[in-house]
């Protein structure tokens, strides 16, 4: 009995705090925000990246590739949509789309970081981005043709939103001197989602309200929050109900530290447009930050209500909060249907917030298939070794318990 008190309090605090990446906030034991990728721009994510073997092809010669991408109605997206390459199952983002759902890309650009960032399929928003230790060795060798011709081999093309699945265009036979034109790719709405990371209020803004909202964009990329966040409000003073702008002027406002204000801003991101998913999320993030566990439960359950799809982390955020408040049926549903969401294994820590429910519901044998698979995922996490330790204490604890339910065979 003495090694289960000892064993459930390792598992409960010492393993929920080290769930988050940095710092602790105020209260109870520490625990940081994980940084949320989002519709735009937003800081990467901690998660440990879990496709280290995934390898980029190899370019040598440049290879140009544009067309276009359209919504199954025929119409071009009102925002800007991620370009995605797909190799071995690990996509990565390449670029974007403009104004009219057009995009042109340079495939061959490998030492250009903007190009080449990884992207996360079930991310937050457009890009979520993960770890660059996924990246492959950007050597600059020369090579021959045929390496040239074999580099996109078992590649496709795809865009990504989520809420949609994309057609995909093989890039396996494709050469340098093809021509660049791919056709159009479309986007298939999911019948059972209704939020998403586009607004339908963009496609209504009046001209001003747009140039502000791009001008503001470009300012944002540049690094100038200040200046974003001036160009943002331009926007939403020119049309109030521009959901996209008041989420950016968060965004903006968030990175200059002043959260009351970014909160207030996706506050009305959300009066503008209910179904737009993105605020919810940077909501949620920040309910967390400050152990807000109440909130994060209450957000995540709108945003998961309409789209329980694409969003894994948010299936983990809401099994933590739901774990922190001790609703551990709860917390272990969150986290299996995330783990369910989670095809790309992209939120390994889906497993080990499982293993501190079913631990706490004295399933030692359970957690500890759940601690296996987080290091299975993510063999170099910050807290692999931690981990180990914990999962030695559960199955020391899982073997007399296994034991004791094992029934005696009579011997004829």
């Amino acid at each position: 009995m003495t090694n289960q008190i000892i064993f459930r309090g390792c598992i409960g605090l010492a393993l929920s705090a080290c769930l988050f990446a940095q710092g602790g906030s105020r209260g109870s034991a520490p625990v940081a925000t994980p940084t949320a990728p989002a519709v735009g721009r937003t800081p990467t994510t901690t998660q440990p990246n879990v496709n280290q073997n995934t390898t980029m092809p190899d370019v040598q010669r440049p290879m140009y590739i544009s067309g276009k991408v359209v919504l199954n109605d025929g119409t071009p997206p009102s925002e800007p949509i991620t370009l995605q390459l797909l190799c071995a199952g690990s996509p990565r983002s390449i670029g974007f789309t403009d104004s009219k759902g057009r995009f042109s890309i340079d495939l061959s650009q490998r030492n250009n970081s903007a190009v080449f960032a990884d992207a996360s399929q079930s991310a937050y928003g457009r890009n979520g981005d993960i770890s660059q230790s996924s990246m492959p060795s950007r050597n600059t060798a020369s090579g021959s043709s045929s390496t040239t011709e074999r580099a996109f081999m078992g590649c496709d093309l795809q865009a990504y939103l989520p809420g949609f699945r994309s057609d995909q265009v093989s890039l396996s036979n494709r050469h340098s001197l093809d021509n660049p034109e791919v056709g159009t790719i479309v986007l298939h709405r999911l019948g059972n989602v209704e939020g998403f990371t586009i607004s339908a209020t963009s496609a209504m803004a009046p001209k001003d309200a747009k140039k502000a909202f791009e001008k503001g964009r470009s300012e944002a990329k540049k690094g100038k929050p200040e200046n974003a966040e001036k160009e943002f409000q331009k926007a939403v003073d020119a049309y109030p109900q521009y959901a996209a702008a008041w989420y950016e002027l968060g965004l903006a406002q968030q990175q200059q530290k002043n959260v009351e204000a970014a909160r207030k801003s996706y506050a009305q991101a959300l009066t503008a447009d209910s179904k737009l998913v993105s605020p919810y999320q940077q909501l949620a993030l920040l309910a967390a930050k400050e152990n807000k566990w109440e909130d994060v439960v209450s957000t995540t359950d709108r945003l998961l209500h309409l789209n329980p799809v694409d969003f894994p982390q948010d299936w983990f955020l809401s099994a933590l909060a739901n774990y922190r408040l001790h609703k551990l049926n709860a917390a272990e549903k969150s986290a299996s249907s995330g783990i369910e969401a989670d095809t790309l294994h992209q939120v390994p820590r889906l497993h080990q917030v499982l293993a501190m429910v079913l631990a706490e519901k004295q399933d030692y044998a359970g957690a500890s298939e759940q601690l296996k698979s987080y290091l299975q995922l993510a063999p170099n996490a910050p807290d692999a070794e931690q981990v180990k330790k914990q999962l030695a204490d559960v199955e020391r604890v899982a073997k007399p318990q296994a034991s004791a339910k094992t029934p005696e065979v009579s011997r004829p």
